[in-house]
């Protein structure tokens, strides 16, 4: 509505007849002219590009890139080694996860059922995607995920906004503003990455090539919206020449000293560095752990591949932990730091990627959620009065907040196991602690005959932790 009240759009058309009576509309005009206030002139216009039908068509297409984005930077989760790209890549997981959600909310809006969103697919997109995941490092990830694929959603989405209707299709404007909040520290973050790569060592031109090959594949698909002009799809494909398969061996970039021995950080260390129970010494081990969440990272992203496509909620509710998980790590490594340590100096603790890596995602998400997560809890309350008994803020606050995402996550987790698996919880419980039992011992965490003996829940909570 302008501010004289009359309808702000395109000039009347003529081709209708309009049918006015000279009274009504001169005192018409005489209320417009009282009336005091002069509100903000609203500029939009009606029309625009997209039908409902073609607009959820688009939406759609976004939809899966996003969600598969999604599951693709959680199957890459083991193989990045550098720490800084491995805990960037945990929030990324969330970002694309959430914007699949927002888009799939207002697909719904659309009348387009959750189970019919849910159950799309699309081949072209899974090409893409797949030859995506066939870099051959970190650096040529980046490049697919950010500078191809990443830049290619931000402009689709720009120009779905410029093109639909502000007035009958503004969710839809809203909903990708939202997501497109996330692109430009996303995208701005990758740059600056692939330029430390190259700074450090890492081929340019090589990297060049491979942006330009997937710039190919998804113009030959008609780009994100599928409504591009479209070019010949590169003739030679890495994903045909050899199917993508995730890793299962967690990686560690040279600046970390590693172990999978044990999960006791003073046996690791090969001394105490301080007396057993005391309050620096449960200080030390409680940051130590949240640093090497570096592992908790790996898993759930992990398990965000290995279930796609089964539940919608529990990838959403994955993708959220595994940010959830940077976050923590970020904590350990900031509270080191903080506390006068240089985190490099502290060795990291393998032991529960090392296990959960080749493991059934059932079996390794017990594990994580049953026993880490709760044993986390366990100790987690008696250990923020301690902090602040002493006065430790830092420490109180940091614990606080770790809190409570480890209660959500004991709860989402009980849906997420049910996607996975339809044992019980006895058995469940029981042959996970047989499978890490075995690994244990395979690792030289343990030495015992498994024939009679497996690790008990504490024993997990000390050796694997979350």
């Amino acid at each position: 509505m302008s501010g004289n009240g009359n309808s702000h759009g395109p000039a009347p058309t003529t081709r209708f007849p309009v049918v006015s009576f000279p009274e009504g509309r001169a005192q018409a005009e005489d209320r417009r002219k009282a009336f005091p206030y002069k509100f903000p002139r609203d500029t939009r216009h009606m029309g625009g590009k997209f039908t409902v039908e073609e607009n959820a068509r688009r939406l759609l297409r976004y939809f899966y890139f996003e969600r598969r984005l999604s599951h693709a930077l959680g199957s890459w989760t083991l193989a990045i080694p550098e720490f800084e790209v491995k805990l960037e890549t945990g929030r990324h997981i969330f970002y694309h996860a959430d914007a699949a959600s927002t888009l799939r909310t207002r697909l719904n809006e659309q009348e387009i059922s959750l189970k019919s969103i849910d159950a799309y697919r699309d081949e072209e997109i899974d090409r893409f995607i797949e030859e995506m995941l066939s870099a051959a490092d970190a650096p040529e990830l980046l490049v697919g995920v950010h500078q191809v694929a990443g830049r290619a959603l931000a402009t689709a989405y720009q120009h779905h906004i410029d093109d639909t209707c502000p007035v009958t299709d503004a969710p839809t404007i809203r909903a990708l503003q939202r997501i497109l909040v996330d692109f430009p520290p996303m995208l701005g973050w990758a740059d600056a990455a692939l330029a430390a790569y190259i700074d450090g060592g890492i081929n340019e031109d090589r990297l060049a090539a491979w942006r330009w090959h997937l710039q190919d594949l998804l113009k030959s698909i008609g780009g994100v919206s599928g409504a591009d002009e479209r070019c010949a799809a590169p003739v030679k494909l890495r994903s045909i020449e050899k199917p993508y398969e995730r890793n299962t061996v967690p990686f560690r970039d040279s600046r970390f000293t590693t172990f999978h021995h044990t999960g006791d950080y003073d046996v690791a260390d090969g001394a105490p560095r301080f007396p057993a129970e005391s309050y620096e010494g449960l200080r030390l081990r409680f940051i130590r752990t949240q640093r090497d969440e570096v592992d908790a990272i790996e898993a759930f992203g992990t398990f965000l591949w290995d279930i796609r496509f089964k539940d919608f909620k529990a990838e959403y509710d994955l993708a959220r932990i595994t940010w959830d998980e940077a976050r923590h790590t970020e904590i350990g490594h900031r509270t080191l730091l903080a506390s006068g340590y240089d985190p490099f100096e502290l060795p990291n603790r393998l032991t529960g990627s090392t296990c959960r890596g080749p493991m059934e995602p059932a079996f390794a998400m017990a594990e994580i959620n049953l026993f880490g997560e709760v044993g986390v809890l366990k100790t987690i309350n008696n250990l923020i009065d301690k902090a602040r008994d002493e006065n430790d803020t830092i420490l109180a606050h940091a614990a606080d907040f770790i809190r409570s995402d480890e209660r959500t996550h004991v709860k989402k987790g009980q849906h997420i196991l049910g996607v996975m698996t339809d044992l019980g919880s006895q058995k469940l419980e029981l042959r996970t602690r047989e499978l890490f039992t075995e690994c244990l011992v395979s690792l030289g965490a343990i030495a015992s005959d498994m024939d009679v003996f497996t690790v008990s829940r504490e024993d997990l909570e000390h050796l694997v932790g979350e």
